[in-house]
């Protein structure tokens, strides 16, 4: 029984992992598939819009005749109540975990696992997260209204403030005001812990760098997100508390976008920073000969031949000569709204290649609605190819020449090119003139 316990909660977690769900990841040490790390992205156009919160699984040996254990983690250390289902302590009230009472056939069964679990998290994450209070149904009254708005406010404000940009700045080693943080970790300290072959010892963070690619995808979101705050309540203005928030099990604060704002820019320049960091040390690795630079250096040669032998238009450089940054030139597709177009795409490899995925950049201007303002790529390289270089440059000219997308609200990475190429007839029209005049100007 424990034997098919593990072999469905490996395949839940090869499905998950394989399938190209951009707000559900998944990830478990290899020695211990039982404790399942996962991370929602918030929906959009809710208030956790591109937040990012993590949850932990417990799965038992009766797995799947017996739900998992499932824990919130994006709690502000046992602070912040997330939702009227989602507590402060960590607790997620669900009618399958058997945390809430439902109606009949609302039960966990074996037919149920990881990913309908997410899912139904997920679904909790709505626009009026208000509505999940029992009860919602009976609340007409003047001051219920003025309830879900204020609601809905300060559960934005926390989003951004606990579940993106504390996350972020303790990934970058950054403290609020925007520096370095003290740590009383040496780097003799972190180079024992990574010679260490016990990896209980090792904290374990498997979405570090998916977490920092998705900032950079929704920074413009956040900081509209800002924007919005700031028209409808006043720095300094404290939060209200809710029918059924307790004294401990409530989300209490006061409002503050304006320091919100100034932390987000500064991860900005660190993640950026970080970035340019790769290439020196990238340097460093091409002269130690590592195995990720010589690696590299194959992968560039090779897929340079292989333009040559395809007739294909676009050309690959090195930057000084160095493995870890390439200059792409991409030339437009013809007959396309691209027709004409030349840009220099900057892909920057870190030396843990392939466990840090490379970050590109559009460094001459372009707008679309797959391009963040600063040129960060909206892209999905396959998971099963993350090693092979090549995905990556293939994957970024597909999301660019892709000519009838699915609508997805999770690629909104340029708030203004997608609202027009999503928009009226009208809207689709200035959206393509704004881009002709853009690829125009690229060869200028």
């Amino acid at each position: 029984m424990a034997d098919q316990s593990i072999f469905r909660i490996t395949k839940e977690l090869s499905d998950l992992q394989k399938n190209s769900d951009l707000s559900l990841a998944v990830a478990c040490r290899d020695i211990d598939v039982r404790n399942v790390k996962a991370l929602i992205i918030g929906p959009h156009d809710t208030p956790y819009e591109f937040g990012f919160f993590e949850f932990a699984f417990k799965f038992h040996k009766e797995y799947p005749r017996k739900s998992p254990t499932v824990t919130a983690v994006t709690t502000n250390g046992g602070r912040t109540r997330f939702n009227p289902n989602i507590y402060s302590n960590g607790k997620v009230c669900l009618s399958i975990l058997g945390t809430w009472r439902g109606e009949r056939g609302e039960e966990w069964s074996a037919a149920q696992g990881l990913e309908s679990i997410l899912l139904s998290i997920q679904s909790l994450m709505s626009t009026n997260p208000y509505e999940n209070e029992p009860g919602f149904e009976d609340a007409n009254e003047p001051s219920d209204k003025k309830n879900q708005t204020d609601y809905v406010q300060k559960i934005r404000h926390e989003t951004l403030r606990i579940s993106v940009i504390q996350r972020m700045e303790e990934y970058l080693d950054l403290a609020s005001d925007g520096s370095a943080a003290t740590s009383a970790v040496t780097r003799e300290d972190m180079e024992e812990m990574d010679s260490m072959d016990d990896e209980a010892n090792v904290p374990f963070e498997p979405f570090k760098d998916l977490c920092k690619r998705r900032f950079l995808w929704y920074y413009d979101s956040y900081l509209a997100t800002v924007e919005k705050g700031k028209t409808e309540v006043k720095d300094g203005q404290a939060f209200s508390r809710m029918p059924f928030e307790g004294s401990t099990n409530s989300m209490e604060g006061k409002f503050n976008y304006s320091e919100l704002e100034r932390r987000l820019r500064n991860i900005k320049k660190a993640l950026d920073a970080e970035t340019e960091s790769w290439a020196a040390e990238g340097l460093s690795d091409k002269y130690r000969e590592s195995t990720v630079a010589v690696n590299l250096q194959r992968q560039y040669e090779q897929i340079v031949e292989s333009f040559k032998r395809t007739d294909t238009p676009h050309n690959l450089e090195l930057e000084d000569n160095n493995p870890f940054v390439w200059v792409l030139t991409y030339i437009g597709k013809p007959m396309t709204n691209l027709d004409g177009g030349l840009f220099r795409i900057r892909i920057c490899f870190s030396p843990r290649f392939p466990d840090e995925q490379p970050r590109i950049k559009f460094e001459t201007r372009i707008f679309h609605h797959r391009i963040a303002a600063d040129g960060t790529p909206c892209y999905f390289a396959p998971l099963s190819r993350r090693e092979d270089a090549k995905s990556h440059i293939e994957a970024v000219i597909d999301a660019l020449e892709e000519e009838q997308p699915p609508y997805d609200p999770r690629t909104l990475v340029n708030p203004e090119a997608f609202k027009l190429y999503w928009g009226k007839p009208d809207d689709r029209k200035m959206y393509n003139r704004r881009l002709r005049r853009t690829v125009q100007q690229s060869m200028e």
